[in-house]
């Protein structure tokens, strides 16, 4: 069974930083598999934030492009997201997402397959 569990959220004022990461544990990867962040805001849509796949291709959203950068250690089945230059719209609970077949090319579509339980940014003036 695979677990996700997401870490570092909290509150930061606008224009701060927060590091989020996802440990994951059970999951057996494809060869060519994607991890990624994504994101809810009260009566707002999921979306992806950004995605990382296992050559270390990146994509982002254009909400979050040059102020936030994912990243993964695949020897402690680790992904992260630095979140930079912090904006209230930023506010949401964020989840990590990984693949459940093979994933050729880093995405933000939502089929990823395994998810955690999210971890809650506030963001404020």
């Amino acid at each position: 069974q695979v677990h996700m569990v997401e870490s570092g959220g909290g509150s930061a004022l606008a224009g701060g930083s927060l590091r989020l990461s996802c440990a994951v544990s059970g999951w057996v990867p494809d060869s060519r598999n994607c991890m990624g962040w994504f994101r809810q805001a009260p009566g707002k849509d999921y979306d992806g934030v950004a995605s990382i796949d296992n050559y270390g291709r990146t994509v982002y959203s254009g909400s979050v492009k040059g102020r936030f950068t994912i990243s993964r250690d695949n020897a402690k089945n680790t992904l992260y997201l630095e979140m930079n230059d912090l904006k209230p719209e930023d506010t949401a609970m964020y989840y990590c997402e990984a693949t459940r077949g093979p994933c050729w090319a880093p995405h933000l579509r939502r089929d990823y397959g395994y998810a955690g339980q999210g971890t809650q940014v506030t963001v404020s003036v």
